[in-house]
């Protein structure tokens, strides 16, 4: 009689989760190596980012989680191959503003809807941006930077490492809030941007902080403050550019971690509670508000919403500035 119920149980489990595939694969899950695309090269912010949840995830789940850096055309190319993968949960990416809320809007053909054809799993850091001048550059502050812009329209020139990112599309907003006309200068890469404002072959630069604050420390440059919409915890020096004169203003990069597209949910959920429980670590906090990031960690749900908001207001910039992919 017991080894019937037992038997009957265990058929009813079996039928349950043949109606119900998402969930054994999700019980079953991980049980092999997950890859972390990184549509970059290695070396930059978020391959930082994706490095550090990474080896977060490796020791929380008990399986090996290896980068694939997949650098290429605005990171179309790294995207291309989660697009590509199964929704199984053991293939995800670590991207960023530019690849998810910049790129839809300055290519003409993009071969993806950053929404609709990838899973938000959770949003994870912001990467403020810090607004420095030319020492030559005779101003010490946003307003009399402003004041000096609308002096001298067209004259003022602002560094980037190339079209379509955070430090182009940061300025540009700039422009478009204060009424002035910066000029863009690209760059290949944001150690010849850096170059050009330390030259001062470039008067302006919005950088990410790591490389350029060492630059600031040793008077090279003039900070005047950062993007975000409050101070850097590690940096409290550096009023935001909206307190130090262009009230509204918000410009920063960010990274988040994605799938593909209609990943089971119970797979989503237990990466997102890792992730944002590795964000959460005391210790995860410290290095990265040392390195000049600033964890966000959020729910899949706020992720999408975010994203939304992001789309909405980088699609109004680009149109505005009438960016293209050069």
């Amino acid at each position: 009689m017991i080894a019937k119920t037992i038997s009957g149980a265990f058929a009813l489990a079996l039928g349950a989760l043949a109606l119900c595939p998402e969930a054994a694969l999700a019980q079953a899950w991980p049980n092999k190596t997950i890859r972390l695309i990184v549509p970059f090269p290695a070396g930059g912010g978020v391959d930082y980012i994706g490095r550090l949840v990474g080896k977060g995830l490796s020791d929380r789940l008990g399986q090996q989680v290896v980068i694939d850096n997949r650098p290429g055309a605005n990171a179309i190319l790294g995207l291309e191959a989660l697009k590509a993968s199964a929704p199984d949960g053991y293939t995800i990416a670590a991207a960023s503003a530019g690849p998810l809320a910049v790129n839809p809007f300055i290519y003409a053909k993009l071969p993806h809807d950053t929404l609709k054809d990838f899973t938000q799993i959770a949003n994870m850091v912001n990467f403020p941006l810090l607004l420095v001048v030319h020492p030559s550059l005779p101003v010490k502050s946003v307003k009399e930077l402003i004041a000096l812009a609308k002096a001298r329209p067209g004259e003022i020139t602002y560094a980037s490492p190339g079209s379509g990112n955070s430090s182009h599309l940061a300025p540009e907003l700039f422009n478009s809030m204060a009424k002035v006309q910066i000029l863009h200068v690209p760059y290949k890469g944001m150690a010849p941007a850096v170059l050009s404002v330390l030259s001062g072959e470039t008067q302006l630069l919005h950088s990410s902080i790591p490389p350029i604050l060492p630059h600031v420390r040793a008077g090279k440059v003039r900070a005047l403050g950062v993007g975000n919409a409050q101070r850097v915890p590690s940096l409290p020096e550096f009023p935001t550019i909206a307190e130090a004169g262009l009230p509204g203003f918000e410009a920063y990069a960010w990274a988040g971690m994605i799938g593909p597209a209609n990943m089971p949910k119970d797979i989503v959920q237990r990466l997102n509670k890792e992730i944002v429980e590795i964000l959460n670590q005391k210790d995860v906090i410290k290095r990265m508000l040392a390195e000049g990031t600033v964890p966000t960690p959020s729910s899949p749900e706020e992720f999408t919403a975010y994203m939304k908001s992001e789309l909405k207001k980088w699609g109004d910039v680009v149109k505005m500035a009438n960016i293209k992919v050069e």
